[in-house]
């Protein structure tokens, strides 16, 4: 039972990973589901007393005794006004909710279902059980106040909120002001140019900070599925500018937003375009090599450059490989996967493909839904209970400014997650070159997140052991985008687990990998550092002769729609 109170006074785990949000999340899935429950619930009544008799003498002693048996977690804002715990009648309305959404999920852990059908129904329970919280209605003490504080002002322009979120934003509520960020005047500010452009990607060479630089040029791949700004988002928080302030040439990768006519983009296609910017960078940058780091899917499309290069005997240009919460083996080992079969699988990419793209505001659902009571819910009361506008928040911003896929590439991804090809010398063709990691003896680094729910971590480190050369991994204490976005000094609770990439089993190299304070950004800087050529002074002029400056940063691409 304290283990059910736990999960219950918890933020809701998930078991959605990186392939159920590249697939989808649609209706039949959630009401096979219900029907599932439904026929659960028919067909085993004693169970459905039995759990009914368990939560009736937990709410008698709650509402006649006043017990409070269940914790809230001290991380959930949704509870964090004193009302919620000094208010006998709050009290006892938080304590009912929480004791019933545990026995609810008791009742999911004790049935006869399967575990996937478990998995599923744990994650329906958890997603209704949130959108019932007490704390979701006008009777939230933090709404009344906000009443009588505005005189009843907050009522009606969080129904104007709401009413407009319904008409523009597919039903969920804002989680930033639109109007907060402009690129070029708050975001994506650090100096540069486009100094190359083909249909796919334009690259961007950013002006030195520094008397001298290293001679070989650092190379940021993002993920197709986001624009490349996370890397250079306020100045506190730019990776961008952290490395051109410690001496490194950084040229940056930034994906046209494709739309139904590039349908057939496809992994090759991207590779292709994606040497074609690494030649202009070796040969803008003088030193006849490129440190390569690639973000998320910018890591698959990395290393499958990096194929590409090993089979047509070119890797020596590579000077070194970085991947940040990247998966390169597919297999997520850790919980049942949500909604995946064959059936729906095939139906994603036929979808796709009939409309030419997947839209990247289908997959931003999805990683709503992942975290709800942070990622919704909160901005359900901020915005419509309170009335007030979301904060302005960078990360948001950016995590909301959509990107689309093409339909080719999203069925290959969906196939790679299907088939996990790169774990298989040979299995995988690109650009008419078949595929061995495993020859890649690029010496690499290699980051995970802990909290990471769309990567693991777990399939980020097997991801490592793919490859040939030296590999080092570290663990950041963080998820997803906040192990990208670590810059020292702005946690002091961060920290991250180090070592060589040799343990085959992910667990027994936590076990042994060294813990250490703050941020992985300096103990990356000291890695690449050694692999990127000696200091040398810096050149005041962008690009080259055949390569000239074509527009300011952050170019054109980035503001497509």
């Amino acid at each position: 039972m304290q283990e059910l109170t736990e999960v219950a006074t918890q933020p809701a785990p998930t078991y959605i990973h990186a392939q159920n949000a590249i697939v989808g999340l649609h209706g039949r899935d959630l009401f096979s589901t219900v029907r599932t429950l439904v026929s659960q619930s028919i067909r085993h009544p004693l169970h459905n007393v039995r759990h009914g008799l368990r939560l009736g003498r937990q709410l008698g002693r709650i509402l006649l005794l006043g017990a409070t048996p269940h914790q809230v977690n001290s991380d959930d804002p949704r509870f964090m006004d004193p009302t919620w715990q000094r208010n006998p009648l709050y009290r006892r309305g938080l304590q009912s909710y929480l004791a019933s959404q545990a026995q609810l999920l008791e009742w999911v852990e004790q049935s006869a279902l399967s575990a996937d059908d478990r998995a599923r129904a744990r994650f329906l329970c958890l997603q209704l059980s949130n959108a019932l919280a007490p704390s979701n209605t006008l009777l939230n003490p933090l709404a009344i106040k906000e009443c009588f504080d505005t005189g009843g002002q907050s009522v009606l322009r969080g129904a104007t909120q709401l009413l407009n979120d319904l008409r523009h934003n597919q039903l969920l509520p804002r989680q930033v002001d639109p109007t907060a960020f402009r690129l070029g005047e708050n975001l994506a500010t650090t100096p540069g140019a486009v100094v190359y452009r083909n249909e796919l990607l334009e690259l961007i060479q950013y002006r030195p900070q520094t008397a001298e630089q290293h001679a070989v040029p650092v190379m940021i791949v993002p993920p197709q599925i986001n624009k490349f700004y996370i890397f250079d988002l306020s100045p506190q928080k730019s990776f961008v500018q952290y490395c051109l302030a410690n001496g490194l040439q950084v040229f940056m990768v930034s994906w046209r937003n494709p739309d139904s006519r590039h349908r057939e983009w496809g992994l090759s296609s991207y590779v292709q375009a994606l040497r074609q910017a690494f030649d202009a960078c070796r040969a803008i940058g003088g030193a006849g090599q490129v440190g390569l780091l690639g973000a998320c899917a910018g890591g698959l499309t990395s290393a499958a450059l990096q194929g590409h290069l090993q089979a047509r005997r070119k890797l020596q240009h590579v000077a070194s490989a970085s991947y940040l919460v990247s998966l390169l083996d597919s297999r997520i080992e850790s919980q049942p996967l949500l909604f995946l079969d064959e059936e729906t699988l095939e139906a994603a990419k036929r979808r796709s493909y009939q409309r030419g793209v997947l839209d990247g505001r289908e997959m931003t659902r999805i990683f709503s839904w992942m975290r709800p009571n942070e990622l919704i819910w909160t901005y359900w009361i901020n915005n419509y209970l309170l009335g007030r506008l979301p904060p302005a928040f960078d990360i948001l911003h950016w995590n909301n400014d959509n990107t689309r896929l093409p339909a080719a590439l999203h069925g290959e991804l969906i196939d790679l997650f299907k088939h996990n090809p790169l774990a298989r010398p040979g299995a995988l063709e690109i650009c008419g070159t078949p595929l061995d990691l495993s020859k890649v003896d690029v010496d690499s680094f290699s980051v995970g997140g802990i909290t990471d729910h769309i990567t693991p971590w777990e399939a980020v480190y097997r991801s490592a052991l793919l490859l040939g050369g030296k590999r080092r991994f570290v663990l950041a204490n963080s998820g997803h985008v906040q192990s990208i976005i670590n810059p020292p000094d702005s946690n002091p609770k961060a920290h991250f687990q180090e070592s060589d990439c040799e343990e085959s089993d992910p667990r027994s190299w936590f076990a042994q990998a060294e813990q250490r304070p703050g941020s992985w950004w300096p103990e990356w800087l000291s890695w690449i550092q050694a692999r990127s050529g000696p200091l040398q002074a810096a050149r005041t002029v962008l690009g080259s002769e055949r390569y000239p400056e074509l527009d300011a940063a952050p170019g054109r691409y980035v503001v497509d729609e």
